[in-house]
């Protein structure tokens, strides 16, 4: 079976096992609502007050440990701010950073940061810390998947460029750090996500090690 009907098989698979298990709940995020001009000045302050402390100017992360925000899709952050706040997403790096940050946000702040990030140029000329991952071997696991193991090729969702769409959050580009600590927080099951949970099942450490450095090398 060639990738492109392997990426349509995993996609039905996919639809079928989200419908099953969320029932009515879409998949699709709702488009952010639009942002005023003070709320948008207002959440231009406070990202370059206080969330580039810690992801960069304009979302721009040099530290491995934070997660780049610019280009990020709005809807995904909105998603991931809300999920904080309620105290949902539960790993332990959101509860001993973003449950505490994400409080001081109502829902107006929320979206018009989002909105703020998501228009960010990725990466703005900031390096990347390339990971001495294989690079290679990561573009066959996220292009191809790994049929040995059940593996869905993650281009399937993600987009060939990983650019990600109005379903799957952006991973161009992201330190790779970062990644390898999400797959194993979906793995474990300590970071829940129904689609991710079930497709990372069978992931092996050697090759959320790659995916995650063939990902950090898109800059």
């Amino acid at each position: 079976m060639n990738s492109t009907k392997i990426k349509m098989t995993v996609l039905s698979v996919i639809g079928a096992a989200a419908i099953s298990m969320l029932s009515t709940a879409a998949l699709a995020q709702d488009a952010p609502a639009p942002v005023a001009p003070a709320d948008a000045v207002a959440a231009e302050y406070v990202a370059t007050t206080r969330c580039e402390w810690c992801h960069g100017p304009q979302g721009n992360s040099i530290s491995p440990i934070y997660p780049a925000l610019a280009g990020q899709k709005a809807w995904y952050i909105l998603e991931q701010l809300q999920a904080f706040r309620a105290q949902t997403r539960a790993d332990p790096y959101a509860r001993g950073y973003m449950w505490g940050m994400s409080a001081q946000l109502d829902d107006t702040q929320m979206n018009a940061l989002a909105d703020y990030f998501s228009k960010q140029a990725p990466f703005g000329g900031q390096p990347v810390p390339f990971s001495n991952g294989d690079v290679a071997r990561g573009k066959s696991v996220y292009t191809e998947g790994v049929a040995a193991n059940g593996v869905a090729p993650c281009s399937a969702c993600h987009q060939d460029d990983a650019s990600g769409n109005d379903q799957f959050p952006r991973l161009a580009g992201q330190h790779a750090s970062y990644l390898l600590k999400q797959l194993r927080a979906f793995h474990s099951g300590s970071r829940e996500q129904v689609v991710m949970n079930g497709i990372v099942a069978t992931l092996q450490p050697d090759d959320m090690k790659a995916v995650a450095a063939f990902l950090e090398s898109l800059h």
